[in-house]
């Protein structure tokens, strides 16, 4: 199986077509949102990988192999703080790239296991350093052994922000315009890579110059997995990130986040803290009355959360 551009295998191409052209669900049955107010959510645990990243780690590897840059068994390495491992784990596996991830201590368990299944190289990074600290590492790796590994790095690659440009952002204009005729007037998204909130943002900007876009900013520690606090001294700030379409900030504690993902689940939407995080803030700019129609993103499934406590003890009748 060659890491160069030729055809790729059919498994591969089989979870490619898979990617993408999730549903846009209403969240209308929300108590708190207002009469004539609408709230929309892309339900991304659906891609195969589990998560919103398999759009843009798809992207970025297929460019990466076309370019050749896996020869001589050039391993592919980039950091994670889970969901974008595992898109890129599983991808690797089926294209035959190997890979190397650096990924913080506090990911959850089920994250580490189904990335370790595909086969992937995992090394860990002290929890309470956080995401910058696993992306600081990623660099000196790719410092040392350049011969080793290919950096992708999500952070700065422009592919990143393109495959929401150009997947994610068509979709939810085309999905929302076919129920209410018209652009969202808001969106609502945090920042892991700035990815989603850059290249969806440039999407709906062209289409729509008015939308209000807001970015989810989590607590420092324990933190929300997925989600990258911006605004200190030292906080790394993606290079991908267009800081210049966030018209607000919407601080988000994981007790709200966790709180949230527990009201989805009673409506059947099983999802993780992030996409908690995501409606807890689209819930609260529904309520200011400002907005008609928003839509932000469900980036995860909740079963890769069970280990971290969030769910509670079963109840068994």
């Amino acid at each position: 199986m060659s890491p160069r551009g030729d055809a790729a295998p059919a498994t591969a191409l089989a979870l490619t077509r898979a990617v993408g052209d999730t549903p846009l669900v209403e969240l209308d049955r929300l108590p708190g949102l207002p009469a004539g107010v609408r709230l929309f959510a892309k339900l991304e645990g659906l891609n195969p990988g589990g998560s919103l990243k398999d759009r843009p780690v798809l992207r970025m590897l297929l460019r990466a192999r076309e370019e050749g840059r896996f020869a001589a068994g050039r391993r592919l390495l980039d950091s994670s703080s889970g969901n974008a491992g595992i898109a890129y784990a599983q991808f690797g596996a089926a294209l035959g790239i190997p890979v190397t991830l650096v990924v913080p201590g506090n990911a959850s368990r089920e994250r580490l296991q189904r990335i370790a299944a595909h086969g992937a190289e995992l090394r860990l990074t002290d929890p309470l350093e956080g995401y910058d600290q696993a992306l600081r590492e990623a660099r000196r790796l790719a410092e040392e052994q350049p011969q080793r590994y290919w950096y992708c790095d999500q952070y700065s690659n422009p592919e990143n922000w393109l495959a929401h440009y150009h997947s994610s952002g068509r979709e939810i204009l085309e999905q929302t315009r076919a129920v209410t005729g018209a652009p969202p007037d808001a969106f609502v998204a945090g920042v892991g890579t700035g990815g989603s909130l850059t290249g969806i943002g440039r999407r709906l900007r062209e289409a729509h110059p008015e939308t209000h876009i807001a970015t989810v900013l989590p607590d420092r520690f324990p933190g929300i997995e997925g989600l990258k606090p911006l605004g200190e001294a030292g906080d790394i700030v993606p290079a991908i990130l267009d800081q210049a379409l966030i018209d607000q900030r919407i601080l988000v504690g994981i007790e709200q986040a966790t709180a949230m993902c527990r009201r989805l689940a009673a409506l059947g939407l099983f999802v993780g803290p992030s996409s908690g995080a995501y409606v807890h803030a689209a819930l609260g700019l529904a309520a200011s009355g400002r907005f008609r129609t928003l839509v932000t993103l469900l980036p995860d499934t909740g079963e890769r959360y069970g280990s971290t406590g969030m769910w509670g003890r079963p109840v068994v009748g």
